[in-house]
């Protein structure tokens, strides 16, 4: 779905209703089962995409390494999604979030600056990878239930998690679902 978008290694793209519906019969997880130790996928079209977690997961990949050779105090970034451990010159590592803004603009201003200690976190958001169309902003984060990229007022989203891969699934995933959804997410799971 992200590449009929336009999104992945091909160009913008207009999609028709017919052609979303289509193509949502191809997007399932459900479609797709660990055999064997092997992938099998229902029908040989689907495609798998790790976008969502892939920078994540190479973060914690990078920082596995190093705790390996015995690097206690470290911070690995790799496209906005950082892992720190330890201090940095006996001070916890200081992180910055970008302001999200609406405008494309070459200057970056930060929203807030964090510590960030043992922890890992990422940011997902629709404010860099878009285009517009007639009047609409067409973002690369796609909305798995409808096909289309995600519609809502969220410009960004950053979450603290213990690792990258955790961290950067659901900065992707609140992006899909909104403020809304995203507020009865953690109400359920404060209830349990």
């Amino acid at each position: 779905m992200v590449n009929a978008w336009g999104f992945g290694p091909t160009t913008k793209n207009t999609l028709s209703k017919t052609q979303v519906d289509s193509l949502l019969q191809l997007v399932n997880y459900k479609k797709v089962i660990l055999k064997d130790n092997q992938i099998v996928k229902v029908n040989p079209e689907i495609k798998i995409d790790f976008n969502a977690i892939a920078q994540g997961y190479s973060v914690d990949v990078l920082a596995d390494f190093l705790e390996r050779k015995g690097i206690n105090n470290y911070l690995v970034e790799l496209g906005g999604e950082i892992k720190a451990k330890g201090k940095k010159e006996n001070e916890e590592w200081k992180v910055g979030i970008d302001q999200p803004t609406e405008e494309k603009s070459p200057e970056r201003k930060l929203e807030a600056i964090i510590s960030l200690k043992n922890r890992a976190l990422a940011t997902s958001g629709n404010y860099r990878k878009f285009y517009i169309e007639g009047n609409q902003k067409l973002s690369h984060i796609i909305d798995p239930k409808t096909g289309y990229p995600a519609k809502h007022n969220l410009l960004s989203t950053t979450v603290i998690a213990d690792d990258g891969i955790t961290a950067d699934a659901y900065a992707t995933a609140f992006m899909v679902m909104g403020i809304k959804k995203i507020d009865c997410f953690f109400r359920k799971k404060t209830k349990t």
